[in-house]
This record gives C-alpha cells, sequence and structure tokens, in this order.
C-alpha cells in the first residue's frame, strides 16, 4: 500500500491551519512538562469552554443533559473530560485516551548531600530511558513540596530566560578509556544520575568581606547549607519537607520548530503529549456529536499504568459511574453495558521510520513522519505479548470515517517481529468489551530528552479525533 505525504494534500488554507495548531501545541507542552502542569493546564482551558467541575456538581446535586460538559479530576495528575450525547448511555460513548506522564528523573526523598564542594540531589529514572542521553545538558526542577501544614510549593526552576539551569556531570573524554568501552546500558549507572545544583558555600551579603583574611576552610556541608537557606528563604521549605515533595527533572527550554522548513517540531516529553494535546483539543472544540464524548488523559502508562492515577485504577469507571448517575442513568448494568458498547481510540505515539537506524524497521510496516495519523492494529512483543490486537470490524468502521473525512492515515507496528513492543492503556479499556485500537502520532528519538514529530501529522491526528467523537458508533453484540 502506497502512503501520500500529508502535505500534498494541503492548500494554503489547511497548511496555515495545520501550522496555527502547531503554534499552540509547542507552547501548550512547553508550559506543561509534568502530568501535574498538564492537569492545571487542561482545567484551566476546558473551565474557558464552558466545562464544571464533577466533584462540585455532585455536592450540588445538580442534573446533567444533553448538551452539558464537566470533568474530573483525580489527585492533581490525572483528567477526565466528558461532553454528553443524546443517545443513552447503554449505546456506549466515544474514548479518546492519552497519557500526559513521559519520561524524566525524579528527585527522591533523602536527596540533598554535599561531595567534592558540589551540592547534589540524588534521582531515580522514571520509564524507559536512555541514561546517557540525560547528562551535559540543561535541566530544569518542576514540582510540588508539600509541607505537614498542608501548605504546598510550587516549583518550576530551569525554564525562563534568567532562571538558573541544573545538570549531571559526565566524564571528560581525556579520562573515560574504561568508560568508552562499556555497553550503552552501562555507560551511565542510575545511581550516577545526580543533579548537580549548587557549589557555593556562604551567602554573599553586604556583611560580607573581601581577602582571604581570617577565612577558615569549609566545613564539611556548608555548600549544602547555602543551598538549604536559598530553599528556605524563597519557598519556606526544610531538608525535612522532601519526604513530601513530588520533583521531577526535566530537560529545559521550550519546544522549537525544526528543519529549514519548519515542518517538524522538537521539543520534551513529547510522547505522549502529541497526543493528549489534540485528543484534549477535540472533545474541547468538536460539538456535534451525538454518543457521550470523553477524553480520558491519565498518569503512570510509562511505568505501567499502576497507582490510584494510572488506568489501571477504578477513577475512570467511577467518574463514568457519577456522571451516569447525574444524567439520571445510572445502574451497575447499564454502567457495564455503556462501558462494552463504547469505542475508543488509545491515542499514543508510534516509532517513526528512522533510515538512519533502518535495520530494526519492517519498512512496509512502519509509520513516517508526514504521512499521518498513524494505526497500530497491535502492540506488545515476543508474538504480540500484552497486546490489544483490534478487531478487523472495528478497523473497518474507522477506515471509513477517516476515508470519507479526507484524513491521512498509515499503518504500522513498533520495529519488527523479534525487535521492538511497547505498551499502551489499550489493553486495559479492552478489558471492559469495548472496541479499542492505539493511534497517534509518529515519532523520532522516542524518550530521548527531545522527541520530533511533524506538524501535519498532529494535525491530521486532531482532524481524527474530531471525525471519531462524531461519527464513531459500533456496538459490540
Amino acid at each position: 500500500m502506497e502512503r501520500i505525504n500529508t502535505w500534498n494534500t494541503y492548500d494554503l488554507e489547511l497548511q496555515k491551519k495545520c501550522n496555527e495548531f502547531a503554534d499552540g501545541y509547542k507552547q501548550f507542552i512547553s508550559d506543561a512538562k509534568t502530568e501535574r502542569e498538564f492537569t492545571d493546564e487542561a482545567v484551566n482551558l476546558a473551565e474557558k469552554y464552558g466545562f464544571r467541575e464533577l466533584s462540585a456538581l455532585i455536592d450540588s446535586g445538580e442534573k446533567l443533559k444533553a448538551g452539558d460538559k464537566v470533568y474530573s479530576v483525580w489527585m492533581n495528575k490525572s483528567v477526565v473530560l466528558f461532553r454528553i450525547g443524546e443517545e443513552p448511555f447503554e449505546h456506549g460513548v466515544n474514548i479518546l485516551g492519552a497519557h500526559i506522564d513521559s519520561p524524566r528523573m525524579d528527585i527522591k526523598q533523602n536527596p540533598l548531600y554535599e561531595a567534592g564542594g558540589l551540592a547534589m540531589l540524588d534521582t531515580h529514572y522514571y520509564g524507559g530511558i536512555k541514561k546517557y542521553q540525560f547528562v551535559a545538558l540543561p535541566l530544569a526542577i518542576h514540582g510540588v513540596i508539600v509541607k505537614k501544614s498542608g501548605e504546598t510549593a510550587i516549583l518550576n526552576v530551569g525554564e525562563d530566560p534568567d532562571d538558573p539551569v541544573f545538570f549531571v556531570s559526565d566524564l571528560l573524554i581525556h579520562l573515560a578509556s574504561e568508560q568508552m568501552g562499556k555497553r550503552a546500558d552501562k555507560v551511565i549507572d542510575g545511581e550516577a544520575l545526580d543533579v548537580i545544583v549548587g557549589n557555593k558555600p556562604v551567602i554573599i551579603n553586604a556583611k560580607s568581606k573581601a581577602g582571604s583574611k581570617g577565612v577558615k576552610p569549609q566545613d564539611k556541608e556548608d555548600v549544602k547549607k547555602a543551598v538549604l537557606s536559598i530553599l528556605k528563604e524563597y519557598y519556606g521549605i526544610t531538608e525535612d519537607d522532601f519526604e513530601s515533595a513530588e520533583l521531577e527533572v526535566v530537560p529545559a527550554g521550550r519546544a522549537r520548530d525544526a528543519g529549514f522548513d519548519r515542518s517538524m517540531i522538537l521539543g520534551y516529553g513529547q510522547d505522549d503529549r502529541v497526543c493528549a494535546y489534540p485528543s484534549m483539543q477535540a472533545i474541547l472544540d468538536e460539538e456535534d456529536i451525538r454518543r457521550t464524548s470523553v477524553c480520558l488523559l491519565v498518569d503512570k502508562e510509562e511505568i505501567g499504568s499502576v497507582g490510584a492515577t494510572g488506568m489501571t485504577s477504578h477513577f475512570f469507571e467511577n467518574a463514568m459511574a457519577e456522571v451516569m448517575n447525574l444524567c439520571g442513568d445510572y445502574s451497575e448494568l447499564k454502567l457495564r453495558r455503556c462501558l462494552a458498547n463504547s469505542c475508543m481510540l488509545s491515542s499514543d505515539v508510534s516509532a517513526g521510520f528512522d533510515p538512519t537506524y533502518k535495520a530494526c524497521f519492517d519498512d512496509k510496516n512502519s509509520a513516517f513522519l508526514g504521512c499521518g495519523m498513524v494505526f497500530n492494529k497491535f502492540t506488545g512483543a515476543r508474538g504480540k505479548s500484552g497486546s490489544n490486537d483490534a478487531n478487523a470490524e472495528y478497523i473497518a468502521h474507522l477506515r471509513a470515517i477517516f476515508d470519507e473525512e479526507d484524513i491521512c492515515t498509515q499503518t504500522a507496528e513498533l520495529g519488527k517481529v523479534d525487535v521492538g513492543g511497547g505498551g499502551t492503556i489499550a489493553y486495559i479499556l479492552a478489558r471492559y468489551g469495548m472496541n479499542v485500537i492505539d493511534s497517534g502520532v509518529a515519532v523520532l528519538n522516542m524518550h530521548a530528552p527531545f522527541e520530533a514529530t511533524s506538524k501535519a501529522d498532529i494535525y491530521e491526528a486532531y482532524r481524527a479525533y474530531r471525525a471519531f467523537l462524531r461519527k464513531a458508533s459500533l456496538r459490540n453484540e
């Protein structure tokens, strides 16, 4: 099957819309580099579109009806948006699901120490990364520190041009003969990913005097103490407060246009915000729906969708039940029928074909940048292990929708058989018996500090998600 490059299907108007959408996307992912930040930005945007908080409606006892728009946040890290349709819930709903966490480094609970005159923060990496890619580059620290009083200090340091940045050191090439002989997964040990955050042992003020006369040798932890003084002054936090902190270390800097033709975007965390953003924007913009529409944006996919904010928890099912109840249409049987009859696009990225490493790809079944939204019938590895494997009837239903809307799509697998493999949230929702398929955007440099995508693919995904919310209606028998 021949692929069509999406840019060849655009006129000036479509190209303008594509570029405008890409500009909004770059802005959003530059401002929302963590799952907490994405959730906050999503709620702010949803409220501008008239969405109301589900918990407030539950407390007030207000009923919902067709046309209403609500959202529900869980633990500040996952959010689900609902646009209520006219069809009965038992007929199913249309779901766009994506994850909003990305590979990174997390600060440990007892992290701050001094060594060799440097103040350092101990980390534990999160998700699948090539550890050597995260050394010797500017880093930012995002997150929250919650004090025993319940007060929350928000950190976002390293993004503003006037902010300091942080870094993990690497061994100079002149001394690295032993290091260079190691396997790539051993070049940098996980315990070596410690972030350097300071080097000055004192706080210099108006009382400080110049010169070395009378100056004593540095005490053991003077640099650490100086850093703690800064944290106390600017954020009101103590060393013990790290115990109740969630601090994430991410590459510093904003998403940028890539290529002389500006056809691509280079930025951190596009797995999976490149699918989450158009999914969110699709449900905000698409008003022409019959079935209830849902956008599900979840945490923890990169480490197995575990925990209270991951897809394996019950927060989505609980929110769905609450919405049905406020619509006066809830029972346990109706909820089960609703979920079983639903259609879902599990919106996650696919590996873009890389000609530099073409030996890892089956080019007949690979995703190419610029050729439209990608469908993965299955993911998994080693004989489709852990795969959802969508059924043919559902795929045909979607093909008809996107062909009618003249949307560019392509199909792919994640690398050659016995070479590639990966997972998404698709199989978790499929447990309800609903129709689910993976669909999303092709990415180069996946899981690297800076990932690359095609603007045209992002815009086609947005168009496809809107068409899906309007027209998907396949029910299981």
